[in-house]
């Protein structure tokens, strides 16, 4: 647990701008607490009087580890409405961090940034001093100045570079990690409309960074390109890694880990996102390829990378059942382990542990599921399964324990809870099977096992 102490950095305000982060879900309530704990004064917005409450109270509608010790510790740095105008007029640079929900082309919906940009031009009307307008949410490349500049310039009949100006700024975050992710980037990435705008948000990182990362500063067409081609090279590799893994497990004496940390050592190619298991989840990854795919289409270029992507990412879950079906008696008891998409947060966007549940609960099977942090959610999408308080009550009965997210907890799991006879399904290779000998049959994702 993060100390109070380390919360806070005491600065001096002087000359520094006043901020406004317009959204306060599972990226913009961290980005509050963060800015809030380099010295900067943060006004959160959000049309959901809940999670403007909460933030007022120091606390968050959102679970991020460490969150809300961020935000009690800083209180006095922070404040939060539901008032644009007021937050717009009393801040220098407002933050843009609504949803850009997949529409039904597979494309990002400028929706509520739209919606958002008409209030903020709106009060930029009534400024007679500068205002940075920056948006952090993921859109796909075009829509920017396509879409947000016009209305930012009809509503408050002001002109760009000179009364206003425009940046495209995503975070390169990963939910669990988002405080940490924002203080110490490998990079940060300014889309700018002029250079006046790029060097005030610049300067701004180079007040808020611990780690003196790069900054690169382009154009906002090719930052928007950039944001996506990242996530969607990362999920290839995520791909390749479940490729391999499947490689693996059909070749008598294959074991993906040894593999990949020897691929991993070349610099070329590197450790992260090398793991053979389950597909890339969550609220980014599958959507961005998508989206990707969708951009390049309109004009008229195919990505055969991107599209193996996703198709190997969709394979997972139903070649996951094929052996599961093989190892599991007929209308038998099986436990999930993870519904959350990854450790150490409560969303489940595009689970697959979530769909595996799904899938074997609609199949007669006895199925019981058990999360850390993402009960609640499972709860709302899962019918058929039953959902247990604790992982001693998950497992006890399981003629077959799937792993599907690698929290730390599930390592702790005791050889005297299990049933003899049980399959332990790791597909994350986080547990033990010394610890298991006797009891049950270990089978690990990614591994030729006999």
């Amino acid at each position: 647990m993060a100390k109070t102490e380390e919360c806070q950095l005491p600065t001096s305000m002087e000359n520094k701008p006043k901020l406004s982060i317009l959204g306060l879900g599972k990226l913009g309530a961290p980005m509050v607490a963060a800015f809030a704990a380099r010295g900067f004064r943060v006004i959160g917005v959000d049309v959901n009087a809940d999670f403007v409450r909460l933030i007022n109270e120091g606390r968050s509608s959102v679970f991020e580890p460490h969150l809300e010790d961020y935000l009690r510790a800083n209180k006095s740095m922070i404040s939060a409405t539901q008032n644009y105008e007021e937050a717009v007029l009393n801040s220098d640079i407002t933050f843009i961090i609504v949803p850009t929900p997949s529409d039904n082309n597979n494309d990002f919906s400028m929706k509520y940034v739209v919606e958002v940009g008409k209030k903020i031009g709106e009060a930029i009307k009534k400024k007679k001093t500068f205002h940075l307008v920056v948006l952090t949410s993921t859109v796909t490349p075009s829509s920017t100045q396509r879409e947000l500049l016009p209305v930012l310039a009809r509503s408050s009949q002001k002109q760009l570079g000179r009364d206003f100006g425009l940046c495209y700024n995503p975070e390169f975050i990963a939910l669990g990690e988002v405080i940490e992710d924002i203080l110490n980037p490998d990079f940060v990435l300014i889309g700018e409309s002029d250079k006046r705008s790029g060097d005030i948000l610049e300067e701004f990182y180079k007040n808020v960074c611990q780690n003196n990362p790069p900054i690169k500063k382009m154009s906002i067409i090719n930052a928007e390109i950039t944001k996506i081609a990242l996530n969607t090279y990362v999920t290839t590799k995520i791909s390749y890694a479940n490729m391999l893994a499947e490689l693996c497990e059909a070749i008598p004496g294959g074991n993906v880990d040894v593999v990949t940390d020897a691929l991993g050592c070349d610099t070329r190619i590197g450790q992260k996102y090398l793991k053979g298991a389950l597909g890339y989840m969550g609220p980014c990854f599958p959507r961005d390829g998508r989206a990707f795919m969708y951009t390049a289409k309109k004009f008229g270029i195919s990505l055969p990378i991107t599209q193996a992507t996703d198709e190997i990412n969709r394979r997972q879950v139903p070649r996951l059942q094929e052996k599961v079906l093989r190892l599991v008696p007929k209308k038998g008891k099986i436990a999930v382990l993870g519904v959350a998409y990854k450790p150490n947060t409560n969303i489940i966007e595009e689970s697959q542990g979530l769909e595996f549940a799904k899938v074997f609960s609609e199949k007669e099977f006895q199925v019981k599921v058990y999360d850390p942090k993402a009960m609640a959610e499972a709860k709302k999408s899962l019918n058929n399964a039953l959902f247990s308080a604790s992982l001693k009550e998950a497992v006890g009965e399981a003629d077959l324990i799937f792993i599907a997210t690698p929290w730390e907890e599930f390592k702790n799991m005791k050889p005297a809870w299990l049933k003899h006879g049980v399959v332990l399904f790791d597909c994350w290779r986080i547990l033990d099977p010394r610890k298991y000998e006797g009891i049950a049959k270990y089978i690990p994702l990614g591994v030729n096992v006999r």
